[in-house]
């Protein structure tokens, strides 16, 4: 029994209570009473202290010789070694704001459930540091204790729920005798003294949720804080919190706290690299940051050279006895066996995010069990969910995941696994463009991939969110030779690119498909290919004159070859650039009317309607709007009167009336520029081009202004500046920016 304990029983007996009666008058429990007296929990703190004075009635100068006795017992366990004592925290740490703010909203959140939080994420994130922060900030609020177990959850071997259950009773001061022989009666023990005390228990590296279940607290004041790389779903009721990596400015805070050099303004620009090739992984930030400072001669810029290597970035971000592949390695080792082979199959996929079917395609698993390897990855932080169904790696993973596969496959079944991936991408991907293309629309008969798109905008989903992959497997086929395969994936994607005309990937398509073609035999394929080369580098890189320069040389190739349909799209490829370059308006005019005349000659009524616009387009910026008027009202008829496929109908139909109700304004006709834009909009809106439909917002705004409806005007100028990006459409957003900053 401690000299505390005696006491107080002495003192309770000399006032005639029971130990009930002493609960009663005071508020403190029966139990706590009866631990405290025959020594089985700690010294009390100074408001429990209060209470039992006060449920005894003592003098002042009794309560002061009772504190006496209670500040002496604290010092003789301070020369006792603290069981669950806090680790050490860390000076500088950086960030976390939102979810410290988080955190200390749940504390203070319970209603009579004790609050339990949940810190998850992959390794390195600080998980364990952002809980040691918390505990020490919130010091005041659990004057009962902070206690600190890790949990050992990634070691082959974790901490049993007996020891952690048998360690933290005995940093709480039950004593030895009292706690239980099973793990259900030290739960409850815990329970019990966690529910009369206010404590912090930070619960370090928890590896599943049977582990820390029978730790958490139920009922009272007690907090919590548990990390994990998993994210222990089966927990209910508990406030989780994903961490994700550090912003570029907290890790740039972060790595000139701990480097001198990193600190000299100088070297902002080091620092951000750094920062970047550490992917703002607070680990590795550390890891860098303390190499920088414990190497004196070092420049932030030599750090960066030695991590700009890829190959080595891992290696050199280690330090002592910490490292950030040592660190992702625990978590590989929970892996199954197919997990593993996933997680390195994964470094082969080309594009930053990814979904189940290419998994499957990897590993040849079925598109559901790949899925479940995926959230095999995700629970153990290897991976993370960058939306509904689709999943990435943090860019120092992917390393460590590229290191894995080198390591534990020969090149020849790297080799294999890479072709299979590519060919299956680029496959899909034509299987999808060909939805765009006239006389397709729609599955080839009998189709059974993993990705079948039931319409075109299931298909523009798939090559929307696959694009770096399908890219990737596309550089990779023009680098394996693959020059037929890299030809029909550019074929099927010329009409899908018109849905996306200013997007700059399609200048490197079509290099690669020209390069390809000129490969082949046939040649007829190969000044296609030049064609559309030359609408790549006009309407995408905005190199009208390269475009001009390039569509001539197809000119020339099909002249050589007696190719009469191709000599009219070069013509027509060629009037596009002039019409885009400075000075050459006329002679694009004069370009496109020989077009014209070769297609009809060629019979092609699919380019012939789509080139008639374009003249129309020319005598609009020459101000001849009236002859614009006729060249789309001309364009019009032959719609109506030529077989013409239904994508190509629609191109030359919008563009028509996009000019048609640009020309009725130009003449200042705006109630019949307003009734043609609106009447194309749903034309234009199936079509699924933003240069078009922002067209025509623009002149439905400026119509709208013109009749008086001004406030009707305002939402068609928003609309345009949100559909046009990009320098091409600089003047058109400009207009719709003066037009609503008059209204």
């Amino acid at each position: 029994m401690s000299d505390f304990g005696s006491r107080l029983r002495e003192l309770r007996r000399a006032a005639g209570l029971t130990m009930e009666q002493l609960a009663e008058t005071s508020g403190v429990s029966a139990r706590a009473i009866s631990d405290m007296e025959r020594g089985h929990s700690r010294t009390p703190q100074a408001r429990t202290l209060s209470a039992l004075a006060g449920g005894l009635g003592l003098a002042p100068e009794e309560l002061g010789d009772l504190a006496d006795t209670v500040r002496e017992q604290r010092a003789r366990a301070a020369g006792r070694p603290r069981l669950c004592a806090l680790p050490r925290t860390v000076g500088d740490f950086v960030g976390r704001a939102s979810e410290l703010e988080r955190l200390h909203r749940h504390a203070l959140a319970g209603l009579g459930q004790a609050p339990v939080a949940l810190i998850h994420g992959q390794p390195g994130l600080g998980k364990t540091a952002l809980a040691v922060r918390l505990a020490d900030q919130l010091r005041d609020r659990y004057p009962d204790g902070l206690l600190y177990l890790d949990l050992r959850g990634t070691d082959a071997e974790p901490m049993t729920p007996g020891d952690a259950l048998l360690r933290l009773l005995r940093a709480l001061e039950v004593g030895s005798r009292r706690i239980g022989e099973t793990d259900d009666e030290r739960s409850s023990q815990l329970r019990a003294v966690l529910g009369e005390r206010r404590c912090l228990l930070v619960l370090d590296n928890a590896g599943s949720e049977a582990q820390v279940r029978p730790l958490l607290p139920a009922e009272g004041r007690s907090l919590a804080v548990v990390t994990s790389r998993r994210v222990l779903a089966g927990l209910p009721g508990v406030e989780r919190i994903a961490l994700a990596p550090l912003t570029p400015d907290e890790s740039a805070t972060l790595l000139r706290a701990i480097a001198a050099q990193a600190a000299d303004p100088r070297a902002a620009a080091g620092v951000e690299a750094v920062a970047r090739l550490c992917g703002q992984l607070p680990l590795a930030l550390r890891i860098a940051g303390t190499r920088l400072a414990t190497r004196p001669a070092w420049t932030v810029e030599h750090l960066v050279a030695r991590l700009a290597d890829a190959d080595r970035r891992l290696a050199n971000l280690s330090t002592g006895d910490l490292g950030v592949a040592a660190a992702f390695a625990l978590s590989h080792a929970q892996l199954t066996i197919p997990g593993r082979e996933l997680f390195r199959r994964l470094a082969h996929v080309p594009g930053v995010d990814f979904a189940a079917p290419i998994a499957s395609v990897l590993t040849g698993a079925s598109v559901d069990d790949a899925a479940d390897g995926l959230d095999e990855l995700v629970d153990l932080g290897l991976l993370q969910q960058s939306g509904p169904e689709r999943y990435r790696f943090h860019d120092l993973l992917r390393l460590f995941a590229q290191e894995r596969l080198r390591n534990e496959e020969p090149a020849g079944t790297r080799a294999a696994t890479a072709r299979t991936m590519g060919n299956w991408l680029l496959e899909t991907a034509i299987v999808a463009g060909r939805w765009f293309e006239p006389g397709y629309g729609r599955l080839p008969q009998g189709w059974a991939g993993l990705v079948a798109p039931a319409d075109e905008e299931e298909a523009d989903a798939w090559l929307q969110a696959e694009r770096a992959s399908w890219l990737g497997a596309l550089r990779a086929a023009a680098r394996d030779g693959q020059h037929q395969l890299v030809v029909d994936v550019a074929e099927a994607m010329h009409w899908y690119s018109d849905k996306y005309v200013r997007s700059d990937y399609w200048y490197e398509v079509y290099g690669l498909s020209r390069a390809a073609a000129a490969k082949l035999p046939d040649r007829r394929q190969e000044v296609t290919h030049i064609n559309y080369y030359s609408w790549a580098a006009t309407h995408c890189a905005g190199r009208p004159d390269e475009g001009a320069e390039i569509a001539m040389d197809a000119h020339r190739v099909a002249v050589e070859l007696g190719d009469v349909k191709e000599q009219a799209w070069a013509l027509r490829y060629a009037g596009d650039a002039m019409r885009n370059a400075d000075g050459m308006l006329e002679r694009a005019i004069t370009t496109y009317r020989a077009a014209l005349d070769l297609f009809d000659k060629a019979g092609d009524h699919d380019g012939y309607v789509q080139t008639g616009p374009g003249i129309g387009r020319i005598l609009n910026r020459l101000g001849r709007h009236e002859e614009a008027m006729d060249e789309c009202a001309a364009t019009l008829r032959e719609l109506a009167s030529r077989p013409v496929s239904a994508r190509p109908a629609l191109s030359g139909r919008v563009s028509a009336r996009c000019i048609l109700a640009a020309a009725y304004a130009g003449l200042g006709r705006w109630a019949d520029a307003l009734r043609e834009a609106e009447q194309a909009l749903p034309y234009a809106a199936d079509f699924g081009y933003a240069g078009y439909l922002g067209e025509l917002h623009l002149t439905i705004g400026r119509a709208r202004v013109a009749l008086g409806r001004r406030e009707e005007a305002r939402p068609a100028f928003h609309k345009v500046m949100e559909l046009l990006q990009g320098s091409a459409y600089r003047d058109s957003v400009e207009i719709a920016r003066q037009n609503l900053a008059a209204l």
